[in-house]
């Protein structure tokens, strides 16, 4: 769940978090890292892309929106209030997330759960599942007695026991230090792991002390399943997203703010160290991304609507070896409250609003490039000082980004072995000479890449 504010009664929404894997897992287990993030995709439309797209493109996750049963509204941020643990959603009920989670398997991909186990609702009324409840109340589950005492909103950032026991934008804080509430907890995650589900984003992690997330972890019949913890990084704050990385991966939300500065006010020759060099978490907890369906409504990070910028800066993204990455895909938006056009129903990408980034040729091509350079050190850095920049994965790929305002003619310096290579980019072929060098003309605010393995188009 992120911080923010939001306009009169809407205030009393909830926020989300982001995925990442286990300390013990190098960043998510196997050897595809790289998650498409449905978000307020419904279950049936999920299961179609696995088999159409994301298994064919190497993504080795996807990431679907909260499961449980929420408060009833067309906004976004109702599933992000749940009044029951059922699999009674609007994105649909069991048996479409059990059927989701197996055509996703056949397909090669693992599927993580965006988990809301913070809090509950904010107000009183009847869910999506037809549970009746009110705030501090939902029968067969909580009472009065599981809530923290503090029932004011947070406040102070600087104080951890406000953070931690008050609530989130009005939500009913479920006191996670207590026995039956772990317990409650885990049987929900329990629940889904037994549908074969892979791992689990935990959302608002940062309002939850370490040290119950981790009770609630031990708990699971899977405990070393996939984690990924929603901590935003706050300068001085109490609570540090490095308490969580016992648990999982946790989100490092500097690398996407500072990937916007630097695209839309910097130089991209500054992100030659990007990565641990910039004080950020060890690579291997860290999941990043370039927006999340947050960030990209508060516009502290860039999105679908800064166009070029945003496709290259996912593409560096994909290309540079940091962190486990997420693909923001989601809907076009003007109302920051707005849902899921035809409630989560995915006709085709590209339509209705739906933008689908993760299939966008310039992002979707970038993952089977990822996968091809996994544990490829980079090499081989060229930049202008400017705008303009250029790396190898050793001797498994290259990639070049022209973020300036006209074309770029150069000659580069690769460790490939020399051979005629597809540019991904843009489906042309290029060569290598014997001294592993590669001449190519970018376009303004277009890249290159090319990858053993991929030698015609």
């Amino acid at each position: 769940m992120a911080r923010r504010t939001l306009a009169g009664a809407v205030a009393l929404a909830a926020a989300s978090v982001v995925m990442t894997p286990t300390a013990a897992e190098a960043s998510p287990p196997g050897t595809k890292d790289v998650t498409a993030v449905l978000f307020e995709w419904n279950f049936a439309s999920v299961a179609r892309e696995c088999t159409t797209t994301l298994g064919p493109a190497g993504y080795g996750y996807v990431q679907v929106s909260p499961p449980a049963e929420h408060i009833q509204g067309s906004q976004w941020w109702t599933s992000y209030q749940p009044v029951s643990y059922r699999i009674a959603g609007r994105l649909g009920d069991r048996a479409a997330f059990q059927n989701m989670v197996n055509t996703c398997h056949a397909a090669g991909v693992k599927v993580v759960v965006d988990t809301v186990i913070n809090h509950m609702s904010a107000g009183s009324g009847t869910g999506t599942g037809g549970s009746s409840y009110t705030k501090y109340n939902y029968p067969g589950l909580y009472s009065s007695y599981d809530f923290d005492n503090c029932t004011a909103q947070i406040s102070n950032y600087q104080d951890r026991g406000n953070v931690q026991n008050c609530e989130l934008v009005g939500l009913a804080d479920l006191d996670t230090g207590e026995e039956y509430v772990r317990g409650a907890i885990a049987r929900y995650m329990n629940d889904l792991l037994s549908l074969g589900v892979d791992g689990f984003r935990i959302d608002a992690a940062k309002h939850m002390p370490a040290a119950d997330l981790a009770n609630i972890k031990s708990r699971l019949t899977n405990p070393s399943a996939y984690w990924k913890q929603e901590v935003i990084h706050g300068a001085g704050e109490a609570v540090q997203p490095t308490e969580y990385t016992g648990n999982g991966d946790v989100q490092e939300f500097r690398y996407a703010y500072d990937l916007k500065r630097v695209f839309n006010n910097e130089n991209l020759a500054y992100l030659k160290n990007y990565g641990e060099g910039w004080g950020y978490m060890n690579s291997s907890v860290s999941g990043v991304f370039v927006d999340n369906h947050d960030t990209e409504r508060n516009g502290s990070t860039l999105s679908y609507k800064d166009n070029a910028t945003y496709t290259l800066a996912n593409v560096f993204m994909l290309a540079w070896p940091y962190g486990a990455p997420d693909i923001n895909s989601g809907y076009e938006f003007t109302d920051h409250d707005a849902g899921p056009p035809n409630g989560g129903r995915v006709d085709a990408c590209w339509q209705s609003g739906w933008k689908c980034q993760h299939a966008w040729p310039e992002i979707k091509s970038m993952v089977a490039f990822r996968n091809a350079t996994r544990g490829q050190a980079v090499t081989n850095w060229w930049d202008n000082g400017g705008d303009a920049i250029a790396f190898g994965r050793g001797s498994k790929g290259f990639v070049a980004v022209n973020h300036e305002s006209g074309s770029l003619t150069r000659t580069y310096q690769t460790s490939l072995p020399a051979g005629t290579y597809c540019n991904v980019q843009n489906n042309t072929t290029v060569t290598v000479n014997g001294s592993g060098q590669l001449t190519a003309t970018l376009g303004a605010r277009t890249a290159l890449a090319v990858y053993a393995g991929k030698s015609s188009c």
